[in-house]
């Protein structure tokens, strides 16, 4: 019999993710991994780690299957967060989630469920694994779950082959509601648990403050750039790939001083609340930030044509491919579906590739193309590969 360690988090998708195993005949372990305890900035505060600990060591009682603990906590912060500060100080915007996925999920998780004798692991994401059988061998390949509220595949965006290979996806073809409805047809205790929210094992935070751990207050000036000059300072239809992919040079275009701030590594491209600027016809959103001048460029309204880019680029070192044998070279190109963010509708575009990295170049433009962020792209459903966004 095969044995799969399943990440028990305390949670009712890893709960029922556990079951489904368990009935498909494999032997079933759980394994905790307490991640982070520190609670500064954090505004779900109440629920701890031992919290989801409780859960977890009810769901595996209710299972009977055995459960077994791992602290990753100084692992965590090193890999993970110590990772989000240093980008936020560069003014990009990371992902946890993914590099929580690419570093402890799939990596130190899998080498303790190794420890434990797994011939695979398991978690409640939703999202599915096939395998091909091709000229090169086996290939397994992530797709998109059946639930498009819930679809997860966009936070797997940087794991390998070779850590897809160990890994198993019970919930896949399942949809929420069923899993919360099997999750009380079996009596177990997360069946009404609210979905965890924030950042992987942390929560919710107060993002200002959850960074001033590490990055310091500095006062600065916000600059409001007008629709009109933005637009004024566009340029033609012939645009070269670089200038497709880069952002508005905002710092080139003549701005209003409206307020101040605390420090420009604080804000995010799009991001609505925290600038406290008031007097304006509709809301300021935050269209780039210059962590060197330490300035926020802002614009006013949801639809301002700053907040709007036709392309993006990665560079060549962070660029990251699923399927290695579907890979493009430099000078190829492909028709692909993007998404730069979770939950986005998958976007139609082109990726081209160039010995500096690669483009995308969408066929619509883009609200929100955020620096540090992942775009991801895919084919029929298929997750092929990634980058971090420059």
């Amino acid at each position: 019999m095969q044995k799969v360690v399943v990440g028990l988090s305390g949670g009712v998708d890893s709960s029922v993710a556990a079951h489904l195993l368990k009935e498909q005949g494999y032997e079933v372990a759980g394994l905790f991994m307490k991640n982070w305890e520190d609670q500064h900035g954090v505004l779900t505060s109440s629920c701890t780690w031992e919290d989801d600990l409780m859960f977890a060591e009810m769901a595996a009682k209710k299972l009977d299957i055995p459960l077994h603990f791992v602290d990753f906590s100084k692992e965590y912060r090193k890999r993970v967060v110590d990772y989000m500060f240093r980008e936020y100080q560069r003014g990009r915007t990371p992902n946890p989630d993914v590099l929580c996925n690419r570093e402890v999920k799939f990596d130190l998780f899998a080498r303790e469920a190794e420890k434990l004798g797994a011939d695979y692991i398991a978690t409640g994401h939703y999202c599915k694994k096939q395998v091909y059988q091709t000229d090169r061998g086996e290939v397994h390949a992530l797709l998109a779950g059946v639930d498009t509220n819930k679809e997860q595949s966009y936070f797997l965006c940087q794991i390998s082959q070779d850590q897809l290979r160990k890994a198993l996806f019970p919930l896949g073809n399942l949809h929420k509601p069923q899993i919360r409805e099997m999750a009380q047809n079996l009596g177990l205790a997360t069946a009404t648990r609210k979905d965890s929210q924030g950042i992987c094992f942390i929560g919710k935070v107060d993002l200002p403050e959850f960074l001033q751990q590490k990055l310091s207050t500095r006062k600065g000036d916000i600059i409001k750039i007008e629709r009109k000059q933005l637009e004024a300072s566009n340029g033609t239809d012939n645009e070269s790939l670089q200038e497709i992919s880069q952002a508005h040079r905002l710092d080139k275009i003549p701005g209003t001083r409206v307020g101040e701030h605390n420090g420009a590594h604080f804000f995010t491209v799009g991001q609505r609340k925290g600038l406290n600027v008031g007097g304006t016809k509709e809301p300021l959103y935050v269209l780039g930030v210059d962590t060197r001048q330490n300035v926020v460029y802002a614009g006013e309204g949801k639809d301002h044509p700053g907040l709007f880019r036709k392309g993006l680029f990665i560079n060549n070192a962070d660029i990251h491919w699923i399927r290695e044998d579907l890979k493009l070279t430099p000078g190829q190109e492909r028709r692909m579906d993007f998404r730069i963010r979770y939950r986005q509708p998958l976007q139609k575009g082109k990726l081209i590739l160039r010995e500096e990295g690669g483009y995308v170049v969408f066929d619509e433009p883009q609200r929100g193309i955020t620096p540090g962020q992942f775009a991801a792209w895919y084919v029929n459903g298929e997750l092929l590969g990634s980058g971090v966004i420059a």
